[in-house]
Order: C-alpha cells, then structure tokens, then sequence
C-alpha cells in the first residue's frame, strides 16, 4: 500500500472531547461547581473549556490536531489544568462513564438556555444524563467520502466500546454490565448505532426532513454512535464511555482514527469494508455493553461468534499497515495493555469484589484519572 500524501493526511486531523467528573474528595459525591472551574480556567484554556447539561460536569476539548502526539500534548495540558483549578476549590476530577453512586435526582442543571430547552423537551430522560463520554473527531473534508465511511466503521463501533467501558455502576448498584452509559444513553431518541445512507444527499434529506417536520431544529441533536458532524468537517465518534487513564484516550483515539484511514485508503483502491444491518450491529453493541472484552461477539463474516479479545486482535491486524504512517504506533500497542490488564470497568469492579466500598471505587478512578499529569 503506498504511503499517505501530505495531502491525504490532513484530512485525518483529530479532535478530542472529554467529559470530566467534578468530585467532592471527603464525600467522593459529584459537586455541582462547573461554573466555578470554568470561570477560573477560562484565562488558562480559553475556549477549549466547556459548561455540560449537568453542573457535575466539565468538558474538555482540543484544537484540531494533526497527529496523536499533538492531541496528547492537548490531553495533557487539560487534565494537568483541570487538575489544578479544581484543587483551589477543594475538589478533583474523574474520568469515567458514571459516577458509583451519586443520583441524577440530585444534580443540578447548568443554567443555560440550550439546556433547558432540550429538558423542556426530553423531561426525565434528559435530567437523569448523569454519564459522562468521550468524543473524537476525524477530519474528512469530502461529505460523500464521510457518510461512505460511516457506513462501513459501523461495524467497528462494539469493538471501539468494549476497549472503553467504564461505567458498570449506576446510583449505587452494580448493573451487572460493563457500559451503563450506553444504556442511559440510549433512553435519547436519535442514540445507537445508525442505519446507512447511499450518499451525503441521502442523509441531508433525512435531516431536512426531521427539521421540516419539527422533530429537531439542527443536526446537532442527531445523537448516533456515529455521525458526520453538522458543522465541522469530520465523522464524529461518539460511542466510547469516558476513560479514566489518559493513554486510554489516546489509544481509543489513535485507533479510531487508523480505522478511518484503512477505510479511507481500501476506498481509494475500489475496495469496501462490507455492511451489515443495524440489527446485526447492536447485537455486538449489546455484548459490548454486557461483558466489555470478555465476551464473544459476532464475527458476521464467519456467522460464528468469537472471543471479543481475539476480534480485536484481527482489528489490530487490519489497521496495521497504516499506524507508523500516522504516526500511532505507541498508542495503538497500548490496547494490547487494554486487553491484557482490563477496562476501567474492570478495574472498577476489581475494586469494589474486594472492598464492597463504593467510596474506594471512586477514589482508584480518581487516582489513575491523574496518572501521568
């Protein structure tokens, strides 16, 4: 396979969201001091810095960057200043698809238009948003080139989410899986893993239509897994939960871009990635979101299930040729630190077998939140 051009690689710049947990250290409660942090980090990170829907909650953003070593310098940079602020008001920060035991009754929204209008709209299924995720954004600039990826990274999204799982509690019980988040999550209408569209026009005319009929009044409230973005020019991944260490973003993030780029170049070659039903789709969603890496899922090649652990290792193998040229190569050998040592999902449930203690729970995710910083 030849080489990216210098022109083909700025279509893969990336952009990372994350979603960071505020916490009260002595309660190990979620704090509702957003607006506090915000005002006081503004000066240091100025517009990548951002309110979420609950006051619990701070995002994380960076700018557009042109490899992975520069979206770790960005990643860096936040937490270490997350981390900093939040400490002159006595609180820290978490990473993790939810939070132990806190309930959403509690929380308090951010007071913002945008956020009250979507909870005139949704009610309790927006109130109770109590999760937390991580987004990444891959530059494409052509829209047909986009939505055809979409199409075919849909398969990839359950093997994506089994490498981020980090939410197996919820408001003080084990679910008994390893992504509540998503299952949160998928209370939102547009949520999950979307059909596919024959071409960029074919999915603005499923957008016009929703807004023409007043379902929503812009494509950002189309929530999938995946999605090209309504603004920028990007695909937009949006299934992972959040991770609690930071290489864990960085590796998440690394492999979702090598993805797109595989697919971008078997394109370029009149080759594909072949597609299946969303049906077929969400049931290794659905194994994703039970076992994380410890399950099966369906190989739809084959028409046979096999071990998560091993489909992932296929991936690896598929994306292979195009990691040293984007430069990923430290951060892709990190999943196989992932599916040796465990999820934060695992390590969190690790925790509590051992000490039946939500509160230690949280401090061990505070803990590998700042590994590194």
């Amino acid at each position: 396979m030849a080489g990216l051009t210098t022109h083909e690689k700025e279509k893969f710049t990336l952009g990372i969201e994350e979603e960071f947990q505020i916490i009260d250290p002595t309660t190990r409660e979620l704090s509702p001091r957003n607006a506090d942090i915000i005002r006081e980090i503004t000066p240091i990170l100025g517009e990548w810095v951002k309110p979420e829907m609950l006051m619990s909650c701070v995002e994380t953003v960076t700018p557009v960057c042109a490899n992975i070593s520069e979206a770790r310098e960005h990643l860096l940079r936040n937490r270490a200043a997350l981390h900093k602020v939040a400490s002159k008001f006595g609180l820290v920060i978490a990473g993790a698809g939810t939070h132990p035991f806190s309930h959403w009754k509690e929380q308090k929204i951010t007071d913002d238009i945008r956020y009250h209008v979507l909870e005139e709209e949704l009610q309790d299924v927006i109130r109770a948003i109590l999760i937390f995720g991580m987004h990444v954004h891959v530059g494409i600039g052509n829209r047909d080139t986009a939505v055809a990826i979409m199409n075919e990274l849909r398969y990839f999204l359950p093997h994506i989410l089994a490498l981020s799982v980090s939410s197996p509690f919820w408001i003080g019980r084990n679910t008994g899986l390893h992504s509540f988040r998503s299952v949160v999550f998928s209370r939102f209408p547009r949520t999950g893993i979307p059909d596919e569209f024959e071409s960029a026009a074919a999915f603005d005319h499923y957008i016009d239509t929703l807004v023409t009929t007043h379902c929503i009044d812009n494509g950002k409230k189309i929530w999938w897994d995946v999605r090209p973005h309504p603004v920028y020019p990007t695909i937009e991944i949006r299934v992972c939960d959040m991770p609690t260490r930071m290489e864990e973003t960085l590796s998440l993030a690394a492999l979702i871009q090598a993805i797109v780029v595989k697919l971008y170049k078997l394109k370029e070659q009149n080759m594909s990635w072949r597609r299946y039903s969303r049906g077929l789709l969400m049931e290794n969603k659905w194994r994703a979101i039970r076992y994380g890496i410890h399950g099966k899922m369906l190989d739809l090649g084959k028409q046979e299930e096999v071990e998560t652990k091993d489909l992932t290792l296929e991936l690896l193998a598929f994306i292979d040729e195009v990691v040293d040229e984007l430069g990923s190569r430290r951060e892709i050998d990190y999943v196989h630190t992932i599916l040796d040592k465990g999820t934060s999902a695992d390590r969190q449930l690790e925790t509590y077998n051992q000490t039946k203690d939500f509160k230690q729970v949280v401090d061990r995710v505070l803990q590998e939140s700042m590994e590194g910083i």
